[in-house]
């Protein structure tokens, strides 16, 4: 959501990584960058994206949007401030995983278990701020927190025989699974798993013309309700980097 060029970029990259801003007038400062971020986040989970602004944001602090403006210079700052509160950095399973992956051998490889705690991590994350799925794409100036997630996972494949821009590729097909799937959650409204409210209406209809679509009616005849595309496609992805990893390291043939 940031501007990327010249002073938006800049103002982006102070305002995420350097010390607090300090007005450069008027009295002391009664405001901070975590109380305006989480008034924002507070907008942003209620009543989504669309519904902040500096206007909105200054009014719940009792302040007026001038006031706002001596803290965060616009919107775009404000939304990448408040991804910045938002996300937290992953958790990893464990010390030593590095050293781990040079045993590629292993039937469990650490690495493994560092990318799938991951995508469950992003997959949390997005499901408590679904409007993070709006706010992080798109070419920007990423915080310390969010530049933490690149971090983890390539950290994760280090010792694999992956190059490091695989790695960091790796990182982005894994969180666009993820968006993928948590955007899917959120367009199937709250209770509802992403493919429930589909199959209760097209079910039927599949059933009826089972001539017509007999695969369909087939896999929906033994499907046990449960929805699991994101478990069955980060294991998918996660099998077709441990064959590479396996061919890299001269496993395989």
């Amino acid at each position: 959501m940031s501007s990327t060029s010249g002073e938006g970029a800049e103002a982006t990259a102070r305002l995420l990584w350097g010390p607090p801003p300090k007005p450069t007038r008027g009295p002391k400062p009664a405001l901070s960058l975590d109380r305006i971020a989480r008034t924002g986040i507070g907008i942003a989970d209620a009543e989504g994206l669309g519904a902040v602004s500096m206007q909105r944001v200054a009014g719940l602090l009792d302040y007026t949007k001038m006031a706002l403006y001596r803290y965060v210079p616009g919107k775009a700052e404000l939304v990448a401030l408040m991804v910045e509160t938002a996300i937290d950095e992953p958790a990893g399973t464990g010390p030593g995983a590095p050293a781990a992956n040079r045993d590629p051998m292993g039937a469990s490889p650490a690495w493994r278990a560092e990318l799938q705690s991951w995508a469950g991590q992003l997959a949390t994350t997005f499901g408590a701020h679904p409007w993070l799925i709006d706010a992080t794409v798109g070419p920007r100036v990423l915080g310390p927190k969010e530049l933490g997630w690149l971090e983890r996972v390539v950290a994760a494949l280090d010792g694999t025989g992956l190059t490091g821009p695989e790695r960091m590729d790796t990182a982005v097909l894994l969180a666009g699974h993820v968006r993928s799937i948590t955007a899917q959650a959120r367009a199937a409204g709250p209770g509802g798993e992403p493919e429930s409210r589909l199959l209760a209406v097209v079910g039927g209809l599949v059933r009826e013309h089972a001539d017509r679509f007999p695969a369909l009616a087939a896999a929906m005849a033994v499907r046990d309700g449960r929805d699991r595309a994101l478990e069955f496609g980060l294991e998918r992805i996660l099998d077709g980097l441990a064959a590479l990893i396996s061919r890299r390291n001269g496993l395989t043939g």
